[in-house]
């Protein structure tokens, strides 16, 4: 199924301009999802606004959006009131600036979409734009409203498309001074040598496979179970007894000597001269 396009508007560098649609680059939809039920009937629950006060519900005709400006006071605002603010970021991606493609640090990327031509007659102007910044391996910068904010957005080239990374809000990133304590004890040359092999030991090629997760398909495992036995009631489930967390390790240079002695006993190669197949990604 393709994805549903998030956004349809214009890309525009200078006097260059070429319409655009926007879908989001990851999905959450093969998640397993579970509906709320109501255990002595099996029905699906379903949420409700209600008046704080009085505990009626409100309907959606009655509803209206409000700032708070004091306790149980608030200034309400239109629909209306609120499109009339939109701003031309709300339609057009203007690429202000560009700069070095790995120069914006990972903390600051959000979330990541793919930004596509939306009909034949804009592909020709999109292409050129992707091209130039593949070559010249720059990022465009623009500004672009989403969900009722404007935010900085980041502009990659990436196979025949865009990649467009929202970024983080200035006051959504900690200060690192704050958080992360550097210590002053430097380590040995001998604990810092052996540290490095252990690393050149697990050292293998990226692959996806490592990105699975086994709980999803643990669950859907579970699930086709179930229906296949269709119960009346649901057994509780017994959970697993949880293994005992680690102790502490008081010699940080023999647990090295004993990490790399198990790795290099499992990098041995086979009698029959053969060579040690890839490690798998932990």
């Amino acid at each position: 199924m393709a994805p549903r396009t998030f956004w349809k508007g214009y890309l525009k560098l200078s006097l260059v301009t070429c319409p655009v649609h926007l879908v989001p680059a990851i999905t959450a939809q093969d998640r397993v999802s579970f509906r709320t039920l109501n255990a002595k009937t099996g029905n699906p629950v379903v949420s409700r606004y209600v008046d704080a006060e009085s505990g009626a519900a409100v309907e959606d005709d009655d509803q209206v959006r409000g700032y708070p400006r004091g306790e149980d006071d608030y200034v309400l605002l239109e629909d209306d009131e609120i499109e009339a603010v939109a701003l031309e970021s709300a339609r057009t991606i203007d690429i202000e600036t560009f700069v070095p493609a790995d120069s914006i640090g990972w903390i600051w990327y959000d979330r990541p979409h793919y930004l596509l031509p939306a009909d034949p007659v804009g592909e020709e102007a999109f292409a050129v734009i992707r091209a130039a910044m593949a070559a010249t391996r720059r990022a465009g910068i623009a500004r672009l409203v989403m969900q009722g904010r404007e935010r900085a957005v980041l502009l990659m080239a990436r196979g025949r498309g865009i990649a467009l990374w929202t970024l983080r809000f200035g006051d959504e990133v900690r200060d690192p001074a704050e958080y992360v304590e550097a210590t002053d004890e430097a380590p040995t040359k001998d604990m810092q040598g052996l540290m490095k092999r252990l690393i050149e030991e697990r050292t293998t090629d990226w692959d996806p496979a490592v990105l699975d997760d086994p709980v999803q398909a643990n669950l859907r495992d579970i699930i086709a179970r179930k229906k296949k036995a269709r119960p009346k009631t649901a057994a509780k489930a017994q959970k697993d007894k949880a293994p005992d967390p680690p102790s502490n390790v008081v010699n940080i240079m023999d647990a090295l000597r004993k990490s790399l002695a198990s790795e290099s006993g499992a990098a041995k190669p086979a009698k029959d001269g053969g060579k040690r197949p890839p490690r798998k990604p932990r």
